[in-house]
């Protein structure tokens, strides 16, 4: 059990969510109200699903010895996209004022997903084709990205009026929010392609070495313009999920920072930086364990200007707890501590 990839991402949020439940009595309360599930477990999945999101995404560019540090960009680009062509008019029908999107809603979510793969597959040309290192192919787009992103809102901050995009991010379904069943389908349809086709086994070829697969006859190439373009559409799935969960898009501010949590909800989740290894079940577990370690930090009182130093501090105790060679130096000094002196 203690050598499980998942064993100790679990306890990491165990006892994250024990700290948090001791400093909020009611943490584990869950009610109902108005239709839905209310309480803190159910603001946290909320809250997870568009990091959840990107962190698959995330992780098969990791498997494959990549890294994609455009992906806040990328979000931010999809929800002006989609937040522009919705927008909401004030029109009167039977004497009653209704809202009405600029263009049919499925149209603006179709566009807003093109332009986010899109980004993705220019990322994967740069690398695959290219030839150049992902970071520097990624950082473009990052910072390209969020250029485009301002200049198709002008730089302002763009509202919605219409109500049926926002159940998108705030709307429940049975119960729970509809961002959940989202990000739970995503999993559940990479987790089928990882497991039950032979795709997991060659992009895991590919992270271990790209040369001996491609030699192989593995199209590595454009598997990995694939993975790319899909970690883009992921992250425009989450620009939309933020976009109607706040009912606008900031191009300045959409998906800020979310590249590097999405790499650490990854890491934390036991995929390897240097490719091969990848847990796509680890990365929903990271994503839930930063999701409630800020949680936690702001439900103890931690002031907002040093939550990030609490955050980044129990993080690397995290990552070298979950440290096979960490976990075997400290136990070889126990031992010798522990042992009698000749």
């Amino acid at each position: 059990m203690l050598k499980h990839r998942l064993f100790w991402p679990l306890v990491t949020l165990l006892l994250i969510l024990a700290v948090d439940a001791t400093f909020n009595p009611g943490f584990w309360r869950i009610e109902w109200r108005d239709g839905h599930l209310y309480g803190s477990i159910i603001d946290i999945l909320n809250r997870a699903a568009p990091l959840a999101l990107v962190a698959l995404g995330m992780t098969l560019v990791i498997a494959t010895r990549g890294i994609d540090i455009s992906v806040g960009a990328t979000i931010a680009i999809a929800a002006i996209v989609a937040a522009s062509m919705i927008g909401g008019d004030l029109v009167i029908k039977n004497g009653v004022s209704v809202r009405v999107a600029h263009n049919p809603m499925w149209l603006a979510i179709l566009a807003a997903l093109a332009a986010a793969t899109l980004c993705g597959l220019w990322n994967g040309f740069l690398v695959a084709r290219v030839g150049m290192q992902p970071i520097i192919a990624t950082l473009i787009l990052m910072v390209a990205g969020r250029g485009i992103a301002q200049l198709m809102s002008d730089g302002q901050i763009v509202t919605v009026y219409y109500e049926p995009f926002f159940f998108v991010g705030n709307g429940y379904l049975v119960g729970l929010p509809f961002a959940v069943y989202i990000a739970a389908a995503v999993w559940l349809v990479l987790h089928l392609l990882m497991t039950r086709t032979a795709l997991g086994l060659f992009i895991q070829s590919i992270g271990i070495n790209p040369a001996a697969s491609r030699m192989a006859g593995l199209p590595e190439r454009a598997i990995t313009i694939c993975v790319y373009a899909f970690c883009g559409l992921a992250a425009g799935v989450a620009g939309l999920v933020i976009s109607s969960n706040v009912k606008s898009a900031d191009a300045n501010n959409a998906g800020v920072l979310m590249e590097l949590d999405a790499i650490l909800a990854v890491t934390l989740g036991g995929t390897l930086l240097t490719g091969g290894r990848f847990s796509l079940a680890g990365s929903v577990i990271g994503a839930l364990i930063i999701q409630t370690l800020t949680s936690t930090i702001y439900s103890i009182g931690v002031p907002p200007e040093i939550n990030l130093v609490v955050k980044a501090a129990v993080v690397f105790v995290v990552m070298l707890l979950q440290s096979a060679e960490f976990r075997s130096t400290v136990f070889r000094l126990a031992v010798r501590t522990a042992s009698p002196a000749p």
